[in-house]
C-alpha cells in the first residue's frame, strides 16, 4: 500500500504515504537542511507526510531481526505544531504498527508516544539485539526511554 485512501486523511491538505526507496534522497535533503545528524537509508521503511509544497514530515523504521525500530521522526520546523507528527503515528497505528515495533524515545517525547499506544518497557525485557543497541545509544550520552507498541485488544 503506497498511498493512503481519502478516508484516511487526517487533514485535507496532508497526504501520508510509504516512500518508494528511489525517493530516499528527497528525505535526506530534508535531514541535511533540518537535522544534519539524521540520514535515511534505502533499506528503511519510511512513511512521509506531504502537502502540495512537498514532504513536510517523515517517520523511519529500521528492521532488526524480526523487530522494527522507529529510528527517526522529523517534522520540518515551519510545520511543527500542526499535529502532523500525530497524523503520521495515527496512520502508522492504522496501517503499520505491530507488537514487534519499538522506539527509543527521547525523555521529553515519552508522553507523545504514549498517546499512540507505545508503552515504556524495562530495558531488560527488550530483545537482545535491541537491548544492545539501546545500551550503545545510552552509553553515547543520549537520554532515551525504551518503548514498545501495544496492539489494541
Amino acid at each position: 500500500m503506497s498511498e493512503q485512501s481519502a478516508s484516511d486523511k487526517i487533514e485535507p491538505e496532508l497526504t501520508i504515504a510509504v516512500l518508494p526507496p528511489i525517493k530516499v534522497p528527497l528525505v535526506n535533503k530534508l535531514y541535511k537542511d533540518h537535522y544534519p545528524s539524521g540520514k535515511a537509508k534505502k533499506d528503511e521503511h519510511i512513511i512521509t507526510a506531504s502537502t502540495k509544497g512537498g514532504i513536510v514530515a517523515m517517520v523511519r523504521f529500521r528492521t532488526i531481526e524480526q523487530y522494527r525500530l522507529l529510528t527517526g521522526m522529523l517534522v520540518i520546523p515551519e510545520h511543527r505544531g500542526k499535529n502532523i507528527g500525530h497524523a503520521l503515528l495515527h496512520y502508522c497505528h492504522s496501517h503499520e504498527l505491530t507488537h514487534n515495533d519499538f522506539c527509543f524515545a527521547y525523555q521529553h517525547l515519552e508522553s507523545f508516544y504514549i498517546q499512540h499506544q507505545f508503552k515504556t518497557v524495562d530495558v531488560d525485557t527488550l530483545p537482545n539485539s535491541l537491548k544492545n543497541l539501546f545500551q550503545r545509544y545510552v552509553n553515547s550520552g543520549r537520554s532515551l526511554i525504551p518503548m514498545q507498541f501495544q496492539v489494541d485488544n
